[in-house]
Parts: C-alpha cells; structure tokens; sequence
C-alpha cells in the first residue's frame, strides 16, 4: 500500500515525465507493437538503473554523482536512485532511436512503391537493427542530455527540485563530460540486448504509414528537447539555451530535407 502511494504521489509531482512516458507508450506500440515495446521499456529501465546504482557507487559509467535524497517521501525510489530519472531513459533511448531511423533508413525502391505519391521508409529487421543505427542512437541519446542535464542540475530553480549534484562539477555547464559517455554506454547496452530479441521475434505487419508512426516516436525527441530548451531560458540561462538550440538545429534540418523527399 505504502508503494502504491508513493506511485500516485509519483505521478502528482512529476507529471511531465509520465506524459512523456506515456507519448513513448503509445508511439512505440504504433511502430513496433507491444511485443518489443515491453521488451525495450524493461531492457531500457533496468540497465539505466544498474547504470546509475554503479555509479552513485563506483562511478561507473556515468562519472561521481550522488542523489541528496531530497525528495524521498514525494516520490517512488529504488534504492537511492529516483524512479522518475531511471524511466526516463527508456522514453528518450526510444525517441533518439526513432531520430535515427528517420536519418538513415533508406527510402523503399519497389516499383510500386516509387510509382506511389509518397516515398515509404524501408523498415525491415536488417535496416533497423544496423551497426549505423545502433552507434547513431547512442549518439543522439547523448546528444540530447547535453541539453537536459545542465538544466536538471540547476532544478533548485525549477519544480525538478536540487535532486543530485556532482562532487567534481564538470566542464559543460557543470557537467563532467564522463556523464555523457554513461548516456552512451547505457544506449550501447540497451540496443546490444534488444535488437537480437528484435530478430528474434515474428516479423512486423508492413505498414503503408511508416513515415507517419516513426513521427511519432521523433515528436516525442523534440517534444523532450523543447521542454528542456524552454525550462532553461524560462529560468535565465539563455547562453545555455542557446547553445543547445545551435547544437541540436543542424541534426533538425538534415531531417527535414531528407523527409521531404518522401513527398
């Protein structure tokens, strides 16, 4: 009953997070189906928490970082790591995966196909599961907490709360660069289990609006990076606004002009 609870008061204090979470739930059913869905959410959570117990520990992989505890009691906990921060990597690994395959699944050349209005995103196992989308993943899930942990970390400003910090505050606005060689390893991980489930598992139905399910799971990356970018200008950080705005501009303007070749 007393977890129960703290689910609920979980989900009243960080409300933001599920809807995200459940924006993930929803898009990667669309695309994947339920089968891999809950494969990936599970493989996702646990090695983010391993990740983060080692490392509040050892500090492995992502560097020295401790949790103050400061919210125990509000919301739910495993150990000393917060469930709100553990499940978020399953939704953003999900999302920079979906950014991956929108920048490098080829464009189905089938006569039929080419002779249809729209251009479809070739989604087989082979092309989805590739070395290049698995490396480019564990980038943009990186990439992307290049924008979310410097603002995290000032969370005394915002509703996140002064939740962690590091012992050794690092270059990137306070951020040792070691945090996001974690990010990477904990999406090296995740992929290095599920995609061999992927295959694994009874191929997926065709679908004619890949396109438009693998939008979903791409809205879902900049719909986290503009909540992100607008909490760090609505608290003054706009030099830290802006260089993530910069960062992540070029990457959103590569997928443009190759999604409009569909049409």
């Amino acid at each position: 009953m007393e977890v129960f609870d703290l689910v609920i008061k979980t989900i009243i204090f960080r409300p933001y997070v599920f809807i995200f979470l459940a924006a993930f739930l929803f898009s990667a059913v669309k695309l994947i189906g339920w089968q891999r869905t809950w494969r990936f959410w599970l493989i996702s959570w646990a090695t983010a928490f391993v990740c983060e117990f080692s490392s509040t520990r050892t500090g492995l992989p992502f560097g020295w970082y401790f949790y103050n505890g400061s919210t125990v009691g509000q919301e739910l906990y495993f150990s000393n790591v917060p469930f709100m921060d553990s499940i978020s990597f399953s939704f953003l690994l999900f999302a920079s995966y979906c950014l991956a395959l929108g920048l490098l699944l080829p464009f189905d050349s089938s006569p039929r196909v080419e002779a249809a209005p729209h251009k479809r995103l070739r989604f087989d196992v082979e092309t989805r599961t590739s070395w290049a989308v698995y490396a480019l993943t564990a980038f943009l899930f990186a990439f992307i907490d290049m924008v979310i942990d410097p603002v995290a970390l000032r969370g005394d400003r915002w509703f996140l709360g002064k939740i962690y910090y590091y012992p050794d505050p690092g270059w990137h606005f306070g951020i040792p660069f070691a945090n996001y060689v974690g990010w990477a390893v904990v999406g090296l991980i995740s992929l290095a289990i599920y995609f061999p489930l992927d295959r694994r598992l009874p191929a997926l139905p065709p679908h004619e609006e890949i396109t438009q399910r693998l939008l979903l799971g791409i809205g879902l990356y900049y719909g986290v990076l503009a909540f992100n970018l607008g909490v760090t200008f609505w608290i003054g950080e706009s030099f830290m606004g802006m260089s993530g705005v910069l960062m992540h501009l070029p990457v959103l303007l590569i997928l443009i002009v190759r999604l409009t070749r569909a049409n």
